[in-house]
């Protein structure tokens, strides 16, 4: 099977020397991250965590909502999901693999990761964390590989095969659970301690996943010989419209509270994300996008008109997955850090170096991720199974 990615287009060629460009120049900013330490970022004392922790916590979502695939094909019998589940599967392997290099390169330090395993504590969150992301990449690298070697052999996969599939399905819930618990536990950040935290993310992982995997199915579609039934496209989408419309209602929740019961620190949070703070506004565009691209992405999933036009429905995805990114990817992670514990305001933004290694990470992901999908889509092509 390896060897279908040595076979393809001049255009797939061109694609993947794209990539490589980009993969050279993040490194190429990572090396000079690594030589001047984190001062090269726009993070410091009072904000912490930035770009890299951001993609890291969204792409964990985009790697659970492998089991929104998952899930209906093999507890519920769903067939219109059968050519699609390997996909999912593929896509969680890409996204888990970003998700621990944007914690290697937030480190500054990568032999640091050891102390997390030479120095283990199983009463730390993040000790669990690195468990559950490496439990969930090896499951969906055993699953995905035998199941797609089965259907190249034209044989039913083996038994442990599937028992691993069932096993999947909690643990991608899992995943993001414990990494919504690493900010929901921390009590000197008002704007993350609250109980909906794990809820929240996984709604908004079971919006911007699947938008991503029908976004990369179209492309597929369009591009390559693999064909994929009506019906399967329209369920995900549903799934996507109730996703997205209960994750929006849960980031309307997180407005009550704090404004209804007047609690300053939630609230001014609230405020420097939305409508700025004491004349400091810089996440003010940011979350004004997010918050466009959340309306138009529910007027056009809510209408079945729109929702069920390929061309409206690609536009939604899009919005989809842009403006969770935005909102979970950037805005949540920086506005628990504003104001710090003594009401000072100390702003946050990307720098170059942090945003070509943001980049570079993107890459080896999309990479991995060309190369999986070239491999299942040929193996698929040339059997026409649907299973």
């Amino acid at each position: 099977m390896v060897e279908r990615i040595f076979h393809g287009s001049r255009r797939y060629w061109q694609w993947l020397a794209f990539l490589l460009v980009i993969i050279a120049a993040g490194m190429a900013a990572y090396l000079y991250q690594f030589q001047k330490g984190l001062t090269v970022t726009g993070m410091g004392r009072d904000v912490s965590w930035g770009l890299y922790i951001g993609q890291f916590t969204f792409f964990v979502g985009v790697a659970a909502s492998a089991v929104m695939v998952v899930l209906p094909y093999y507890l519920h019998n769903v067939k219109e999901f059968g050519r699609i589940t390997i996909f999912g599967e593929f896509l969680a392997i890409a996204a888990v693999i970003m998700c621990m290099l944007f914690i290697v390169v937030d480190l500054g330090r990568p032999d640091r990761l050891l102390n997390m395993i030479l120095m283990a504590t199983p009463h730390s969150i993040m000790f669990w964390d690195m468990v559950v992301l490496f439990g969930y990449l090896l499951l969906n690298l055993l699953i995905g590989w035998n199941m797609l070697e089965a259907e190249y052999n034209s044989v039913q996969p083996a038994r442990w095969v599937k028992n691993l599939v069932y096993v999947s399905i909690p643990w991608a819930v899992s995943i993001h659970t414990v990494t919504a618990f690493l900010i929901a536990g921390l009590p000197g950040r008002s704007y993350w301690l609250t109980s909906i935290m794990a809820a929240r993310f996984l709604a908004s992982a079971f919006a911007s996943g699947p938008a991503l995997l029908l976004l990369l199915i179209m492309v597929m579609q369009r591009f390559t010989g693999f064909k994929v039934e009506e019906g399967a496209m329209r369920k995900l989408s549903v799934i996507i419209t109730y996703a997205m419309t209960i994750s929006m209602f849960f980031i309307i929740l997180e407005f009550f509270t704090p404004f209804y019961s007047q609690v300053p620190e939630h609230m001014h949070s609230l405020l420097y994300l939305f409508f700025g703070l004491e004349g400091y506004h810089k996440m003010v565009p940011v979350m004004g996008i997010f918050v466009i691209l959340a309306l138009l992405a529910l007027v056009l999933l809510l209408n079945p008109k729109t929702r069920n036009d390929q061309r409206f429905l690609a536009l939604a995805c899009g919005a989809v997955f842009c403006a969770m990114m935005l909102e979970k990817g950037l805005g949540l992670i920086v506005g628990g850090f504003i104001p710090n514990a003594f009401e000072k305001i100390t702003e946050y933004g990307p720098t170059g170096p942090e945003i070509l290694i943001t980049a570079g990470v993107w890459a080896i992901g999309a990479l991995v991720l060309t190369l999986l999908y070239k491999m299942a889509v040929a193996v698929k092509v040339e059997s026409g199974s649907d299973h």
